[in-house]
Formats: C-alpha cells, sequence, structure tokens
C-alpha cells in the first residue's frame, strides 16, 4: 500500500487529475476502475475523483509497489539540477513561500522550445530542490513553474509559482490585468510627451510576425477568416532624450506577443535592434558601434497588488536593474 498526504502544493486540484499527476503512465480507466473498487481511497473512504483536494487529505493506494512503479515513469530531478548549474545569469529579485521573482538575462528561453531545451523553469525547479523547498516525491504531482513569458532576447522579471494556489492566483491576476508590467527600451526619434496607443494586433504565425490595424472598419473587414485580431493597449512615457533616440518607459496594458516591438513601430518609434520590426539602417549604425545582436527591450519593474494569498496586504514592487549595456548607451549618447 502507498499513502500520501496533500500538502499546499497540491490542494485545490481535483482528485482524478492529482492521481494523473501521481501516476502518469496510468490510463483514465485504470483509475476509474481502482476508485470504483476501492482499491484506491480518499481519507478511508471511496471517492469519485470529482472531489477538489484539502490540504492533510489522506491518498490510500491500495497496490502492488511494480504496479505503482510502473505507472509512476521516471523523475526529471537531473534535468533540473543540470539546469539550475548550467544557465549563467538568473538572480532571484523576490522571494517569499508563494512565489518569486527572477531576473532573467538576454538568450535564456522562458520555458521549453524544444524537449532539449534548457529554460529559466527547469532552473526554478532546480533552485526549489537545491533549497530543499520541493523534493523529488513532491514533483510527482506539482511542478512549480513560471506564470509570465519574455522573448528569449527579452531581459527581465519573470513571475514563478512555487505553489499550485499561488500559480492559480497569479494567472488570474494577470488575467484580470491587475499585475502592473513595466518595460525600458530605446526607440529611433525624439518622444516629446507620455501617450497610450490603441490598436488591434494580428498574428502571422506562418513569419511568427504581427502586424497592428487601427480598428477602422474597412481594415477590420480586409482581414482573413484565418487572422483574428486582439485589442491591444500600450502606454509609455519618455525617462531621457539622447542624440537620435528616446529611452522609453513603456506599461504593457494588454500582453500580446511582440506587443511592444510592433505597436511603437507601428506609431513611428522602433526599438533599438529589432530588425523585425524596426529600422535596419539605424539599427546597423548601433550594431557595429555596441555589438548589439537582438532588441534592447527590459522588463524593469512589476507592481503586484495587495493580495491575501500572495502577499501580507501590501503592494509589492520590484525592480530589475537595467542590463549593463543599457546603462552604456544612456551614457555615451546624451544629448548635448
Amino acid at each position: 500500500m502507498q499513502q500520501f498526504e496533500i500538502t499546499t502544493n497540491e490542494a485545490g486540484q481535483r482528485f482524478d487529475k492529482y492521481l494523473h499527476k501521481l501516476m502518469p503512465g496510468a490510463p483514465a480507466s485504470f483509475f476509474y476502475k481502482m476508485l470504483r473498487k476501492k482499491n484506491i481511497v480518499l481519507n478511508g473512504k471511496k471517492a469519485e475523483g470529482k472531489e477538489k483536494l484539502n490540504i492533510g487529505d489522506k491518498v490510500s493506494l491500495f497496490l502492488s509497489q511494480e504496479t505503482f512503479e510502473g505507472f509512476r515513469g521516471e523523475c526529471k530531478q537531473d534535468e533540473y539540477v543540470s539546469a539550475y548549474h548550467n544557465l549563467d545569469g538568473i538572480q532571484v529579485l523576490f522571494e517569499n513561500e508563494h512565489m518569486a521573482l527572477l531576473h532573467k538575462p538576454v538568450g535564456i528561453l522562458s520555458q521549453k522550445a524544444k524537449p532539449e531545451d534548457n529554460s529559466v523553469n527547469e532552473w526554478f525547479i532546480g533552485y526549489l530542490l537545491a533549497q530543499k523547498t520541493i523534493s523529488d516525491e513532491s514533483l510527482a504531482t506539482y511542478k512549480p513553474s513560471i506564470c509570465n513569458r519574455l522573448d528569449r532576447n527579452t531581459s527581465g522579471i519573470v513571475i514563478c509559482a512555487k505553489t499550485l494556489a499561488a500559480g492559480q492566483e497569479l494567472s488570474r491576476l494577470i488575467a484580470e490585468r491587475k499585475i502592473r508590467k513595466f518595460y525600458r527600451l530605446f526607440v529611433k526619434g525624439t518622444v516629446k510627451e507620455p501617450a497610450e496607443l490603441e490598436g488591434y494586433l494580428v498574428k502571422d504565425h506562418n513569419k511568427n510576425k504581427v502586424k497592428i490595424v487601427s480598428g477602422k472598419e474597412g481594415e477590420m473587414l480586409s482581414l482573413t477568416k484565418e487572422e483574428k485580431a486582439s485589442y491591444i493597449q500600450t502606454r509609455y512615457e519618455p525617462i531621457q532624450k539622447l542624440t537620435d533616440m528616446t529611452y522609453l518607459e513603456v506599461e504593457l496594458l494588454t500582453g500580446k506577443t511582440h506587443q511592444i516591438r510592433a505597436h511603437l513601430a507601428s506609431a513611428g518609434y522602433p526599438l533599438l535592434g529589432d530588425y523585425k520590426y524596426g529600422n535596419k539602417e539605424w539599427n546597423d549604425y548601433y550594431q557595429k558601434k555596441y555589438g548589439i545582436k537582438s532588441q534592447l527591450l527590459h522588463a524593469y519593474r512589476l507592481e503586484i497588488p495587495p493580495n491575501g494569498l500572495l502577499l501580507d496586504g501590501s503592494e509589492l514592487s520590484v525592480t530589475d536593474k537595467e542590463p549593463v549595456l543599457f546603462q552604456k548607451l544612456l551614457h555615451e549618447n546624451v544629448r548635448k
């Protein structure tokens, strides 16, 4: 017999989903059969699988060790430990028992694109294993994960949930746009005043590119059936006017793929280093002078509202210092 006690990381989910995580190799029909025969019970009683788990619930499996191990599969702890030791530059900016905010450097994926990839997600699990916050056994039923994604070549703050409840709450806050996200970047030209942009973003999945349309009736009618337009809002404020560019702070009011890069470019303010949506001649000049290889976009500040689950009654504001290249550009390109 195997016995497990539900912890904070597993509470809040359905019993059948927990069982699938515990034994990922078992088909759904196996669980329903074992539940019906009372070979799997919850708190010593017969269960249907639809029950919502609470902290302290007891799960008992009357299975042979061979059957249990066969359905449980292999643990990937080595993968997480490897990512933790081999990915350089990731730093913890803030941490409590529910979540962590990490600095992601340029060049590192937020999440895997291919099975063989290492990403911030694997690093985070490896970090928690090293801190003994989680164990090999707990990973079978819940894997801590990141809650927001940054492009590989965007640096800055990534939000990570340690527990299932925290992940659900952070996802809700992000979906409801209650977490404020601010970015720092350089754009071509002079931006004189703060402003807010509105429009619609349309993805081209084949080209991994987006386009911005204003929302006027003629533009919307010209879209094909495959093209879906998403409403977007982008707010920006000039921080410092430089020689031929402006250093901006941008608040992402909606979070869509390439939103900042495409939206500002459509308004006449392309990002420095952005060859997909930007100005090639301008980028070439700074690429040669500073070795810039990708868009200079940094997730600079995050504000999370007071929340009974995640925080102790006060707003959290975390800042991630600009990369060295940003500071070099600011110092060497002051308008005279």
